[in-house]
């Protein structure tokens, strides 16, 4: 496995409340931030798809309303017989009825077929149940079908990134041999600690996902009568479990007469899927460390604004005070601990002092000398005439005294 490089099984670990609490906060943090990006990457999508898409649709309907009408002036017949006919034709392609005879879907192989759809959640949309309980029979094969293919395609990632990451150490340990005789011990430990990079994984992963849909869309190519482009687009998704059911292979008559054709479909599809969802998996170990890079940006911006505006929260309360107010006082006999920052500026010493409850600070810019006195216990008393200028703490007295006019 990639241990803390690219972990897809992970170690269970003792860990401390306090870590909990971190972990599960990064991990909410990851998930609210991963949701925000797939709206906005779907919004995305949805635009150029629109784009590009759009003015196709509207020609293609276009073009099918002229065609109606023509054939039914040139026929003579009333367009909404006509409609009706093709929504009877709509409801029996479900059962298998097409245009062109195709090979039958309801026999044994044409049966193994859908519920290789099914369990693999391809889901062409050629064929489909049409009788009642087969419908509810779908969902109850589904359920233990899907989750076990789902485990299975696990357990083959397991096995593919562990052969991978073998094949890779081998290399690694090839290519670095020692080239001294006391360097032996040290290169081992670093044997030992080298882990692949799921970057590497990833393009190995995405090399083997190539090769085997290059070498399924030649086959595709020669037996569907398809071109290479098209058959590349339908092995990408089928192996993505996308399937949208515009190009589903294996459905001519003549196929049916194949069936070598028939069991290397079936395994290509089997191949393909498994592989392309490792490759899946490797790259959302990659969209989480973006994630977490994120994150960590996000997070030293906020710390840099938070500690700007410390600094300079000071000079603003400065600037904007009132100038008529008094200096500090202490509206009651009980001393209180003041809060106070000096900022040097233009050679200027300007001290903020607020005694709470209820201090007012003013500038001291030129208008006064501050003096620190004598160590004062807060348990002594202080006079009448001290509480005017003084504003005391437990430590230190501030002394505040107004310059001669």
């Amino acid at each position: 496995m990639f241990h803390h490089r690219c972990s897809f099984a992970g170690t269970i670990l003792v860990q401390g409340p306090k870590h909990r609490n971190h972990t599960s906060i990064v991990e909410t943090a990851h998930f609210y931030l991963l949701g925000v990006l797939i709206a906005f990457y779907m919004l995305a999508g949805a635009a150029v798809f629109s784009f590009l898409e759009r003015p196709a649709e509207l020609q293609a309907h276009q073009l099918w309303e002229w065609r109606l009408r023509s054939f039914c002036e040139e026929h003579n017949i009333s367009c909404e017989d006509l409609k009706s006919l093709l929504r009877h034709f709509e409801e029996a392609k479900t059962a298998g009825i097409q245009t062109e005879k195709g090979r039958a879907h309801w026999d044994l192989p044409g049966a193994f077929y859908f519920v290789g759809t099914v369990v693999s959640t391809i889901g062409f949309g050629v064929t489909a149940p049409s009788t009642t309980t087969g419908k509810v029979l779908l969902v109850l094969y589904a359920l233990p079908g899907c989750s076990a293919t789902i485990l299975f395609f696990n357990l083959f990632l397991e096995r593919v990134t562990t052969l991978l990451s073998l094949l890779m150490f081998w290399c690694h340990t090839r290519t670095s041999k020692p080239s001294r005789l006391e360097n032996k011990t040290s290169e081992g430990n670093q044997n030992e600690e080298w882990k692949p990079s799921v970057y590497q994984v990833t393009f190995i992963l995405f090399l083997a996902v190539l090769l085997v849909a290059c070498g399924a869309a030649s086959l595709y190519s020669a037996m569907e009568g398809w071109t290479f482009l098209e058959s590349l687009y339908f092995c990408f998704v089928a192996f993505s479990t996308v399937g949208f059911g515009d190009f589903v292979s294996g459905q001519r008559e003549h196929h049916e007469d194949t069936r070598g054709y028939q069991v290397a479909n079936c395994l290509l599809m089997l191949l393909g899927v498994c592989c392309t969802y490792s490759l899946f998996n490797a790259i959302s170990v990659i969209i989480k460390q973006g994630l977490n890079w994120i994150l960590r940006t996000l997070d030293w911006m906020y710390d840099g604004i938070r500690h700007t505006r410390l600094r300079f929260r000071p000079l603003f309360q400065l600037c904007f005070s009132d100038s008529e107010s008094p200096v500090s006082y202490c509206k009651d006999d009980t001393v209180h601990r003041p809060q106070m920052q000096a900022i040097s500026s233009a050679g200027h010493i300007m001290l903020w002092c607020t005694c709470v409850p209820s201090a007012i600070g003013k500038c001291l810019c030129n208008e006064g000398t501050v003096e620190t006195l004598y160590h004062v216990n807060k348990d002594r008393g202080v006079s009448q005439e001290q509480k005017q200028d003084i504003c005391s703490y437990e430590r230190n007295v501030v002394y505040v005294k107004p310059l001669p006019t």
